[in-house]
């Protein structure tokens, strides 16, 4: 995975009134901490954290004023309407530790036709190298049957990460009965049901 450099400001001011002033400047507040550091309140540039972001655990490399870090965004706030980022907490991590983190399912190939996919999770937890973490895990899917799973212990992990958290027997995706639809009901006894109370009731 390779690194994106983020330029990063010492932040001294706290407070709504400070954060909303970096915002306007087209900044994001962010903290970093980890490995038993005081964790040090920064400032980053808006428009590279949005696309830094874009990438799934993302490796930062913090550049700036006594700040020469790599870290991991492990908390993102983000205005509920307009998407901006308002604030992140990045993890400090080094080269060659391992950390524990979430990676996309990714399905290739086509089940059955009679069957439908059951994608149970959308990511995998596991550990991997900070330096080193896998973008995705693709589960191929090609004509399974009706029925037919696999688990977390059966899917193929990238080299150098391995499955954390999740019991191995999880099932991770199935294959189920398309659902059968259920024939039409008839409309003519209702009428004649209908037809006849009314009848009796003249």
């Amino acid at each position: 995975m390779s690194e994106v450099r983020i330029a990063a400001e010492p932040r001294t001011v706290f407070g709504k009134g400070a954060a909303r002033k970096i915002r306007r400047d087209n900044k994001v507040p962010a903290v970093l901490y980890g490995h038993g550091i005081e964790p040090k309140h920064l400032t980053l540039p808006g428009h590279e954290v949005l696309l830094a972001l874009r990438t799934a655990n993302v490796l930062i490399r913090l550049e700036g004023d006594g700040v020469n870090e790599l870290a991991l965004p492990k908390g993102v706030q983000r205005d509920p309407i307009k998407g901006f980022v308002e604030h992140v907490d990045l993890l400090l991590v080094k080269r060659g530790e391992k950390v524990t983190v979430e990676i996309p399912v990714n399905t290739v190939g086509v089940v059955n036709p009679e069957g439908l996919l059951d994608l149970q999770f959308t990511t995998l937890s596991v550990e991997a190298e900070a330096t080193n973490i896998p973008t995705g895990v693709e589960v191929d899917v090609e004509g399974m049957e009706v029925g037919a799973s696999i688990t977390a212990a059966q899917i193929q992990l990238p080299e150098g990460a391995s499955l954390k958290e999740a019991d191995p027997e999880t099932v991770i995706v199935q294959v189920i009965a398309k659902p059968t639809e259920a024939p039409a009901e008839e409309e003519g006894p209702v009428v004649e049901e209908a037809a006849t109370a009314e009848a009796a009731a003249e």
